[in-house]
């Protein structure tokens, strides 16, 4: 074997991972409500893109949850959306649904077919298939949990009952999405109109082609425990800039003219860290980046500080007694120290 192949192999490992779910199934089957519950079992803080004109916030009473209502539902107000819930450092992210995403696709093809292309829709989808690939990288790459919801097209079958006698059943075909979405996620679910959950892939291993009644908080504990066994990831390499863009940094370099980043960017650089880079718990990080802001601010010069103190912490070159980060001893004292002299300071 040439010696640069040698080292393109490494030993498989299991890692620590983050759970990419699709629900899928007709009006009715409980595709909001089963999300939040999995949510629930799942723990930490949860976010949900609601496009389903707010039918989510109906569920407020029951479970604890922050919402984004979508009125515009192209994929960059969806990509939007996503990345505003990673720089909130949200641990589970669920989105209802997916469907709408497609459906705006489908119109912006056909304006782009019949602006450009003489109606040729085949050709409008050069333009389109990017668009798609860019709502997928964005699921891909959220640093929390995706659960996601699709509709399906729904037929009226007539089937036999258990007493022998026929009667019309409402069926869900393919969900309402991009060919090929499946391949996207660890767990496909098919709920029924009957709240029958059947998982039609599964990358656990430990549910495939079960069929689970109403599916909960208990199904969700079991899969972050599953999610939570392994080492801790690896840090993603960054992409080698191409020519051109290396060029194009220097120019603007050069000019003076650099771009400061925005407080929502800043945040999710400091919470990836903390998680990635320093192996805190998302529930940790979320934590720290509270008590840090409520002393320094929100501002991107904050969270520089904040990125430092934990590069700092990582190179063991930063020891002062009085920081202590989540996941150290004497964290939980500290903590308690803290609120009491707090609290005597305000009496």
């Amino acid at each position: 074997m040439p010696d640069q192949l040698q080292h393109m192999f490494e030993r498989a490992v299991k890692s620590k991972s983050k759970l990419r779910l699709a629900l899928f199934g007709p009006s009715g089957s409980g595709k909001t409500y089963t999300s939040l519950r999995l949510a629930a079992g799942i723990g930490g803080s949860v976010a949900l893109i609601d496009t389903e004109r707010r039918s989510a916030s109906k569920y407020a009473d029951r479970f604890e949850f922050d919402v984004l209502d979508l009125d515009e539902r192209d994929i960059n107000t969806y990509v939007g959306a996503i990345a505003a819930a990673a720089g909130g450092g949200y641990n589970v992210l669920i989105i209802d649904s997916m469907t709408h995403a497609w459906q705006e696709l489908l119109a912006e093809v056909e304006k782009i077919a019949r602006a450009k292309y003489s109606g040729n829709t085949w050709s409008a989808w050069s333009e389109g298939t990017p668009m798609q690939r860019k709502l997928v990288d964005a699921l891909l790459d959220y640093p929390g949990h995706i659960i996601a919801t699709m509709r399906t097209k729904t037929e009226w079958l007539t089937q036999k009952d258990d007493r022998g006698k026929m009667r019309p059943v409402r069926v869900g075909l393919a969900p309402q999405q991009g060919k090929g979405i499946e391949y996207e996620f660890d767990l496909l679910m098919e709920l029924t109109a009957d709240h029958m959950c059947t998982v039609i892939k599964d990358r656990s291993g430990q549910y495939q082609d079960v069929i689970i009644e109403m599916p909960g908080e208990e199904l969700g504990q079991e899969l972050a425990e599953w999610l939570d066994q392994g080492e801790a990831p690896k840090p993603r390499k960054k992409k080698a800039p191409a020519p051109a863009e290396k060029k194009a940094a220097g120019k603007k370099k050069a000019t003076g003219n650099k771009k400061e980043p925005s407080v929502v960017s800043a945040r999710t650089s400091v919470f990836q860290h903390a998680t990635v880079d320093f192996g805190m718990s998302e529930k940790e990080a979320s934590a720290w980046l509270r008590d840090q802001e409520a002393e320094i601010g929100k501002t991107v010069g904050a969270y520089r500080t904040m990125y430092s103190l934990i590069s700092e912490k990582i190179t063991a070159n930063y020891p002062p007694d009085d920081v202590i980060l989540p996941g150290e001893p004497g964290y939980e004292e500290s903590v308690e120290s803290k609120q009491e002299q707090e609290a005597t300071e305000t009496e």
